[in-house]
């Protein structure tokens, strides 16, 4: 274990390795069912959300945050899903960065942490992966391949919102094609694990512009189902909410259509 962990980390692993004592390979019943619900969310591109939330995207910095109870998240199983399964590189290692914590509990959990670096398609979790286990899981080698892990997401997210905006100024010249604006926006928006406010304010702001077209808006629209159901709805009542003007007449009343067609535990 990292000597930095604080009691409140230290206890709230006790606790997951007590669960994980019912069975002595080191895994859960709990772990496994929650590892194929990931699987099933990735293979249909729905968003990873923090535990008990219908609306907090999960983020590499709550996987890096020993600080943060992830709950049944925390079983091995679904930390290796992730790990191995999320097309994003800065959630695939912080992951693994947060199972390497827990990769000694038995031989079989550090069997299965060491084979992330040969099905990862990600180097910087392969590279994450030799380091911890060719220093045997050396507390000292996990907390700078933690460090390094933090300056890579910081690093990742800040090339992202680079390319975001070079997007938006290439839409707006007219040098890039509407849908794949729309296309990459989400795909980096994702990718570079942009935090819920920042999505957010970047969508409204789009949708409310007096200069991007409706019938861009309209791909939006197309899209918010890759969002959380309580940030969409947060969005859809916004974006209603807004001064009435004719350029936002037709959106306005999709987007009335789009929330009645949500869960109504999630409308305001």
């Amino acid at each position: 274990m990292i000597n930095e962990i604080s009691a409140d980390s230290s206890e709230r692993v006790e606790d997951v390795s007590k669960r994980n004592s019912e069975n002595k390979l080191g895994f859960t019943h709990e772990g496994l069912r929650l590892a194929l619900e990931l699987k099933e969310k990735y293979q249909n591109r729905q968003p990873l959300i923090v535990p008990d939330s219908d609306r907090k995207l999960l983020m590499p910095e709550h996987l890096l945050n020993t600080d943060i109870d992830l709950q049944i998240l925390e079983d091995p199983l679904p930390l290796a899903m992730v790990a191995t399964r999320d097309p994003d590189s800065p959630m695939s290692v912080s992951a693994a960065v947060r199972m390497s914590v827990m990769s000694e509990r038995t031989p079989l959990i550090t069997e299965v942490f060491s084979m992330l670096g040969q099905t990862s398609k990600h180097p910087v979790v392969k590279q994450c992966v030799g380091l911890v286990t060719e220093s045997a899981f050396n507390p000292k080698i996990i907390k700078k391949v933690h460090n390094n892990a933090k300056k890579f997401v910081a690093l990742s997210r800040k090339r992202y919102t680079e390319a975001l905006k070079e997007n938006l100024r290439q839409l707006i010249d007219g040098s890039l094609n509407p849908r794949t604006f729309v296309a990459e926006f989400f795909e980096l928006s994702e990718a570079g694990n942009l935090r819920v406010d920042i999505r957010k304010r970047l969508i409204l702001g789009l949708l409310n512009s007096d200069t991007i077209r409706p019938s861009i808006k309209f791909l939006f629209l197309e899209n918010l189902e890759r969002l959380p159901v309580g940030m969409r709805t947060e969005i859809i009542n916004e974006a209603m909410g807004a001064p009435d003007k004719p350029s936002l007449e037709a959106i306005k009343q999709e987007l009335a259509w789009i929330r009645l067609s949500l869960p109504a535990v999630t409308v305001n």
